[in-house]
């Protein structure tokens, strides 16, 4: 299904301006225009339209922040309410009849069991500055200075989110396997891995020799979602809820994406039951405008007067936005329809394993889906069935060639392990997605693997095109043009 409107060669030069201009203006760390070179104008719900006449289905959804889609009627109409009073915009963190009705709606939909007990900070205006005002609350109420974190997690681009994330920064934090059944990092999936990786974490934790001293707090994506759409078992939440409880770590929910019914409950954490100390809050909590905040039992209220601040964390376009986001969720049932038709998306998608070699897994919850692309070409080989088995039978870690613990001894090679990751295929659908009027976005450790966040409000015959769209464009790059071909392809 490729987009054939007719586009103008005026609309077609003012498009390429615009973005040979970008290229010559803005840094080398741009990445969503490198591999998405189109100029958008105009959006509603879904569509986006861009300058050179050209509509699309947005998958992408501003990485998962427009839960209602683009300019929806409510958010518009929260908005211009706003600006009509003659309110204050910006207000630091004083108390405004706008931040009330925010916080009250928030706490509604709160999990049960941190509602009624629950504090709220307002802090810089994106998910990395809730995530580093995380950090530094359970610090301050632990006395401790370490975090533990999970192999393939993203929780932001600053210092301390980074070094959750798994980059090489000066904040201590440990790293635990996050459990997956397509690539399980012990050799297993299933309920046997959830368990493994849940015994790891125990073992670092009490093996006094495993180098991870007592830490301040427990960060968990309940789906990673840069990492590649993995959701976390419902039985390893319990777990990692029972294992911080016993020992007094803070945990910490990271719902930034998954939030606001994207996985088909409003709050990812509530698939398991598990009431978090901590959530980490932003993205479609700010109904498209910048706004971060993070929610936390009363009792971590350690701090002193200023100890955190932010000089946007008043802004009340996006509370306003917020609120009536919020609210359209809860009282549309948004998260059910979510749950229904991702549920529908990723049963539909599940048959291009068999038909398409490079389609090595599909995955998700809700409104959270992934593809990952893989190279049918080359044979995964076997990985040792060792490390799990190794773990059961061995008291503790070792100790890390720099006091991290050190991934158990390999036993002898066992079962086949899955394709490796094809990067240059991935984009290569990404690229094919786009010519047919589709938006998706690439994560994953390698990137290779398709992500689909389309708004809340899709609907059936809407998810059908997305569907339509992208099976077309895995057609396109299983059948013909190379890899290689495609990757000096010039991307605009």
């Amino acid at each position: 299904m490729t987009v054939t409107e007719p586009v103008s060669g005026g609309a077609r030069g003012a498009h390429e301006g615009i973005l040979r201009r970008q290229s010559a203006r803005e840094s080398a760390a741009r990445t969503y225009a490198r591999a998405l070179p189109i100029v958008p104008v105009r959006a509603r719900g879904l569509t986006i339209e861009g300058a050179d006449g050209r509509r699309y289905l947005d998958c992408l959804s501003g990485a998962g922040t427009l839960a209602l889609g683009h300019n929806h009627p409510v958010v518009l109409d929260a908005i211009r309410k706003v600006l009509d009073s003659g309110a204050p915009l910006s207000v630091l963190d004083l108390a405004t009849p706008v931040k009330d009705a925010f916080v009250t709606e928030l706490f509604r939909t709160l999990p049960p069991g941190l509602a009624d007990r629950a504090r709220v900070q307002f802090c810089g205006p994106a998910g990395t500055d809730a995530v580093e005002a995380a950090f530094k609350l359970v610090r301050a109420a632990t006395g401790r200075s370490g975090i533990l974190a999970f192999t393939g997690a993203y929780h932001g681009m600053t210092t301390g989110a980074l070094a959750a994330s798994g980059g090489a920064c000066d904040v201590r934090v440990a790293r635990l396997p996050y459990p997956q059944d397509y690539r399980c990092p012990f050799g297993v999936g299933g309920p046997r891995g959830a368990e493994l990786a849940a015994r790891w974490t125990e073992y670092v934790l009490d093996d006094p020799k495993s180098g991870v001293p007592l830490p301040a707090g427990m960060i968990l994506e309940p789906v990673q979602g840069e990492g590649g759409v993995i959701p976390a078992p419902d039985d390893w939440m319990r777990r990692m809820r029972q294992i911080t409880a016993a020992r007094s770590i803070p945990l910490i929910a990271d719902e930034v994406q998954t939030g606001v019914g994207r996985t088909g409950t409003f709050w990812a954490v509530e698939h398991s039951g598990v009431t978090p100390d901590v959530m980490v809050l932003s993205k479609a909590i700010g109904g498209s405008l910048p706004l971060a905040v993070v929610v936390y039992r009363d009792d971590l209220d350690v701090w002193e007067p200023g100890a955190h601040a932010g000089t946007f964390r008043g802004n009340q376009l996006a509370m306003a936005a917020g609120a009536a986001t919020l609210a359209h969720v809860r009282e549309n049932g948004l998260a059910a329809h979510a749950a229904r038709v991702g549920a529908r998306m990723l049963s539909q998608l599940k048959a291009l394993k068999g038909e398409f070699a490079c389609v090595g897994d599909v995955r998700g919850r809700g409104l959270m889906i992934g593809v990952e692309v893989v190279d049918p070409e080359r044979d995964g080989g076997t990985a040792p069935d060792g490390p799990g088995e190794a773990l059961a039978a061995v008291p503790g870690p070792a100790a890390g060639p720099e006091g991290d613990p050190a991934t158990p001894k390999a036993a002898p090679r066992g079962p086949r392990t899955p394709r490796p990751a094809a990067p240059e295929r991935a984009a290569a659908v990404q690229r094919e997605c786009l010519r047919r009027g589709l938006i998706v976005e690439l994560g994953g450790r390698h990137a290779s693997v398709v992500r689909l966040l389309p708004p809340l409000t899709i609907s059936d015959e809407q998810a059908t095109a997305v569907l339509d769209r992208l099976a077309d464009a895995v057609a396109a790059v299983d059948r013909g043009v190379s890899p290689a071909q495609e990757a000096r392809t010039p991307r605009g």
